[in-house]
């Protein structure tokens, strides 16, 4: 999986900008508020979600613009797409092929991962930024997870509001928890499926400079449908008093401990949990490419910045070992400097590429 064209229009701070990746390495590198993260959003929209930042469409859509933004790539001989327009702007619209699709849609074409400084914090925040990030996991090796999580989540919105407003007899409670279960069951069926490759993946790893991570699913030991439907049906009574479902693939949680010393990921130091990340990552590279057969694409925002040059080095001997077309940012190109001779640098300046962006 690799982008052979990206095309921006009224995104964020970019008019207009159209890269042409050439190379496994995409290094996208000049001053802080150039744009270099905004390339990597827009590539991140490329698969079902609401992209690397999470942000809310409109925010999107570039200031003094049209309103609206569109983000259109090429992927081979198929051309992917995404847009916002001003008459709608709360409304994405997919294009494969020319064609209208699904947003679900785009995780049949694509994989692509990310890790941005936000994320470093990922151990400390709470259940639900370690569910977004296991779903995109899981989303990149079996994509009918994007729809079972957006169906489940349609008919838990429905219970929710039912038993908030207490409202809804017997028969519709069971009908709606009849069709929380089958998308309940098959999406911790798909995250315990996961952790569990995985959890082999990384303990067939070969020694590097990054810790390895051990990983759990908790509150997942109910994953049989009928199972879950019963657990709602009997704990109608207590939910209608908390006014929300308290039980089911919603509380899942990822637990991650450190190989070497056992302590939790979010007891250990800063760079420590840096250095589980990266292993994750590389390591559910790796499975994308094997069970995918295409390895998926790779964004890495300001990922070289707090490691030291030996380090650097492993993570991009690393990189350039699972196959993936990997986009980084950074302030400065020296960063990459062992990122090797055929890596393309770019350099954005004033939503723009420099003069720097021919391969070197």
């Amino acid at each position: 999986m690799a982008l052979d064209r990206l095309d921006l229009t009224d995104f964020r701070n970019h008019a207009a900008l159209s890269v042409r990746p050439q190379g496994r390495f995409i290094i996208l590198h000049g001053a802080n508020g150039a744009g270099k993260t905004n390339i990597l959003e827009a590539v991140s929209l490329m698969v079902p979600g609401r992209g690397l930042r999470r942000a809310n469409l409109h925010e999107m859509a570039r200031q003094g613009g049209s309103g609206g933004f569109a983000v259109s790539a090429r992927l081979g001989e198929s051309n992917l797409g995404t847009a916002v327009s001003a008459e709608a702007p709360g409304r994405r619209i997919v294009h494969i092929n020319g064609a209208n699709a699904a947003i679900n849609d785009l995780a049949e074409w694509l994989s692509i991962l990310w890790l941005t400084p936000a994320m470093d914090r990922l151990f400390m925040d709470g259940a639900g930024a370690r569910r977004r990030f296991l779903d995109r996991l899981v989303l990149a090796l079996e994509p009918a997870h994007a729809l079972n999580s957006s169906r489940y989540e349609n008919a838990l919105r429905q219970r929710n509001r039912m038993l908030s407003e207490g409202q809804g007899d017997t028969a519709w409670f069971e009908a709606i928890e009849a069709s929380m279960a089958q998308y309940a069951a098959a999406i911790i069926a798909s995250r315990s499926r996961t952790v569990a490759q995985l959890s082999e993946r990384i303990a067939a790893m070969p020694p590097s400079p990054f810790a390895k991570p051990l990983l759990a699913l908790e509150d997942a030991t109910v994953s049989d449908a009928e199972a879950l439907a019963a657990g709602w049906r009997a704990n109608r009574g207590r939910e209608r008093a908390a006014g929300r479902t308290l039980t089911g693939p919603h509380r899942n949680d990822l637990l991650v401990r450190h190989d070497g010393h056992g302590q939790p990921a979010a007891s250990c130091s800063t760079g420590e949990q840096k250095a589980l990340l990266l292993s994750l990552i590389l390591a559910h590279a790796a499975l994308v490419a094997e069970l995918r057969g295409a390895s998926p694409i790779l964004l890495l925002d300001e990922v070289a910045a707090h490691l030291d040059p030996g380090r650097r080095a492993a993570l991009f001997e690393r990189l350039h070992d699972t196959g993936s077309q990997v986009w980084m940012t950074g302030t400065e190109e020296a960063l990459f400097d062992s990122a090797g001779s055929d890596a393309l640098r770019l350099h954005i300046a004033d939503s723009a590429l420099g003069d720097a962006g021919a391969m070197r």
